[in-house]
């Protein structure tokens, strides 16, 4: 007589995910904000001692207004140059970009990574109910990707 199995029907077996794949676990929380009355000569000063490449613009409320970034300082420079000027004390206002592409704080890493490649920008703020809660850079993404790189999706 054969040995019977008192086990029941085994549950079929999940596989359940816990590696972080949204913005939100990869977004820097702690910003560096520009205001739009702020000279152009501060913001300067300020990507190079907190050595980035740029930031959010935001008003008087905390609004996300555009973003500035060492490419509009250029702008600034090149046309001193063209003018035959010193650099003057602009306001950001006049050379923050307006049109600012913002991301969801939920939107997954791999979402944000297509999104990076086929906009061409360098970094993103990311949004959560209408409020400036982070950005995201194209680095944050490639760390990202180092470390869910052992993970099956």
């Amino acid at each position: 007589m054969g040995i019977k199995s008192f086990q029941g029907a085994r549950e079929e077996q999940k596989k359940e995910y816990h590696a972080p794949i949204l913005v939100e676990d990869y977004m820097t929380k702690n910003l560096v904000l520009f205001s739009p009355k702020q000279s152009i000569l501060e913001v300067m000063e300020l990507l190079i001692k907190h050595r980035i490449s740029g930031g959010p613009v935001c008003d008087g409320d905390g609004h996300l207004v555009g973003m500035i970034s060492e490419a509009d300082c250029m702008k600034q420079i090149s046309e001193s140059r063209y003018f035959n000027m010193p650099i003057l004390e602009k306001n950001v206002e006049n050379f923050m970009t307006r049109e600012v592409e913002t991301i969801p704080h939920d939107m997954s890493i791999f979402d944000a990574a297509s999104r990076f490649y086929k906009g061409h920008r360098r970094r993103l703020p990311v949004m959560e109910d209408g409020k400036l809660v982070g950005q995201i850079s194209r680095k944050d993404v490639v760390v990202a990707a180092l470390k869910l790189a052992s993970q099956n999706y």
